[in-house]
């Protein structure tokens, strides 16, 4: 038998031309184009066709694409209505994996799992989740929903969903990068999850629910919630640092901190930390962008030479939040993305498809007696 790596740690377990991280040195490249270069001059749309079909588009196939994925924004009629009986206390990751699945229902040949229709539906589903999420927040606050508007581009349109009025250009740049930076990071937990899924010659809308459900995980894409929970514990800047020295003395995780694959700044955090400060500026939330300021100043003291430094959920909750968004949606900004990377994957598995089957290391007992009921 093989060695056991628990998580599956250090194991190779595919092949990609998506996404490439070098942790030692805090690189992350969308194939081959480093994520500051795309950051600074891409857009989401942009960056969206670059993962699906490995190279940037033309000017006239980068306009066919928008204008393909903005003909699908609006869900079916059923889903909307289906998101006025749930409720409004639900949970929006829930929402949002349920009524994905429910996607399927309204699709003719939901199982076709050739490339162009895996790609097809992959792009539906990317166009009409924002259109979920606004419209279930927007009825929960005993609101209608915003329908989609198919001249706007996708951090626009979203945005202009949730709150019925367009965003200022700085705050639609500021969610179209943050869709950028969350949209391909490797064979994460969820993205791993996608690929086993559509392994079995399953469905893209199978393989999307999975990974959405994996990635609402605290450990996984729910960290930015704990990020904004912990920022909202500390009430000033002058207790900034008991309250992280007591939790590195009791040494409990400080979320934000740490990654399984990066021990150097990871990548994404610093194209964030300088989003967070200009929004922050921008929007008077200048305290909250201190107080994450003065929190990487006391981890990079006490804890950078153990390789522990910001990742990408450190500084998304502080630019989530003065984009104005609430704290249950922090997570599903991150699936809005990360559904741009796990298509890609989904594509790339159908592509050259082997099932995932691990073999496990039983720890369990052998011939062992079977006891009858009466003398248990």
């Amino acid at each position: 038998m093989s060695d056991y790596a628990k998580g599956l740690e250090g194991v190779v377990a595919g092949e990609t031309q998506m996404s490439y991280i070098n942790g030692q040195q805090g690189i992350l490249e969308y194939v081959g184009i480093p994520i500051g270069e795309l950051s600074s001059h891409s857009t989401f749309e942009e960056t969206v066709f670059l993962l699906w079909n490995r190279r940037l588009p033309k000017r006239a196939e980068l306009d066919a694409f928008t204008k393909d994925l903005r003909s699908r924004y609006q869900p079916p009629a059923p889903i909307i209505e289906r998101l006025r009986g749930i409720p409004r206390d639900a949970q929006p990751m829930h929402v949002l994996r349920t009524l994905v699945s429910e996607l399927a229902l309204h699709d003719p040949d939901p199982n076709a799992n050739d490339i162009p229709s895996a790609q097809s539906k992959s792009l539906t589903i990317l166009a009409q989740a924002p259109a979920i999420v606004a419209a279930f927040d927007r009825v929960r606050r005993g609101l209608d929903p915003v329908r989609p508007d198919p001249s706007l581009s996708f951090a626009e349109n979203f945005l202009t969903m949730l709150n019925d009025k367009r965003p200022t250009p700085t705050m639609a740049r500021a969610f179209d990068i943050c869709m950028i930076l969350h949209a391909d990071h490797g064979l994460n937990n969820s993205t791993f999850t996608a690929r086993v899924i559509i392994s079995t010659l399953s469905d893209v809308y199978s393989a999307m629910t999975g990974a959405i459900g994996s990635l609402r995980g605290p450990l996984h894409g729910g960290a930015n919630e704990g990020v904004m929970h912990m920022l909202n514990e500390i009430p000033s800047l002058a207790e900034v640092e008991p309250y992280i020295m007591g939790k590195i003395q009791r040494k409990e995780k400080i979320m934000g901190f740490g990654h399984r694959v990066y021990k150097a700044k990871d990548p994404r955090a610093t194209d964030l930390m300088t989003l967070a400060e200009k929004l922050a500026n921008d929007t008077g939330n200048q305290d909250l962008y201190a107080k994450s300021s003065k929190i990487e100043k006391i981890m990079e003291r006490e804890l950078a030479a153990k390789g522990i430094f910001p990742n990408v959920d450190f500084y998304s909750a502080t630019t989530y939040h003065c984009i104005g968004l609430k704290l249950d949606l922090f997570t599903p900004m991150f699936a809005l993305s990360r559904l741009a990377g796990w298509s890609g994957h989904v594509i790339e598995q159908l592509s050259d498809n082997r099932l995932f089957r691990p073999t496990v290391k039983y720890t369990g007992p052998h011939d062992a007696p079977y006891v009858p009921i009466d003398r248990r």
